[in-house]
């Protein structure tokens, strides 16, 4: 079970909002996001392409500035912190999963997994079992000392399961985790993202567009023109 956060919502948001100015014009793309997801809760952020789903997901990562309101992480307000408070409450709080897996190429699936923990500080040792415990989970036993080169799509975005999930995250963040694969690899791996996640009690904010997938999780939430309903 995940023990990073005990008690509260994992994430508040209060009066989100977020605007662009292109060629003179300006563009509002959250307008007032109320949002709250408790400990272990799996969320899907439901909502067509440009429909603001992974600015959204931006903001409550702390991975840019620009948005107005509030942002609670772990009982945390963050909307105000620092540069160096975001990063400490990322790293202590946060996993991410995006639609391409971002995995670094010289590096194996399990060295892949083990290096953000060693930026956390944990021990080496501990590390490798963590990684290849996680990995193992996800059917990945025997492809532990493989490079990304060599990994299936599918494979590839089941690493990166696995590193969002090793320093046990109170939340996980997923961009359309599963959008780069085929129908079939889709949901195999959706299953095993879902199911790693339950286990380890970390709770889960899912952007996707597809309404058969989002109904597998425990609630979902609509963006439309900026509001959530």
């Amino acid at each position: 079970m995940n023990r990073g956060y005990g008690g509260g919502p994992v994430v508040r948001l209060n009066n989100l909002t977020r605007s662009f100015e292109q060629g003179g014009v300006r563009i509002d793309v959250l307008r007032g996001i109320d949002l709250t997801i408790a400990p272990g809760e799996i969320v899907a952020l439901l909502g067509p392409s440009g429909s603001g789903k992974s600015t959204m997901l931006q903001a409550v990562g702390l991975l840019e500035g620009g948005f107005g309101g509030d942002i609670a992480i772990a009982g945390e307000q963050a909307s105000k912190m620092a540069a160096d408070e975001r990063t400490r409450l990322r790293r202590e709080h946060l996993g991410f999963v995006y639609q391409f897996h971002h995995l670094l190429p010289d590096f194996n699936a399990k060295e892949n997994v083990i290096l953000p923990q060693l930026v956390k500080g944990t021990p080496r040792e501990a590390a490798t079992e963590r990684a290849e415990h996680l990995l193992g989970q996800l059917g990945l036993a025997q492809r532990l000392d493989h490079r990304p080169s060599q990994l299936s799509g599918g494979e590839q975005q089941r690493v990166a399961v696995a590193r969002a999930l090793a320093n046990r995250p109170s939340l996980v963040l997923a961009d359309e985790p599963t959008g780069n694969l085929d129908e079939a690899t889709s949901d195999k791996v959706l299953a095993q993202f879902l199911e790693l996640v339950r286990g380890e009690g970390s709770a889960a904010l899912v952007a996707t567009h597809n309404e058969r997938l989002a109904s597998r999780m425990d609630r979902v939430v609509r963006l439309h023109e900026g509001h959530l309903n």
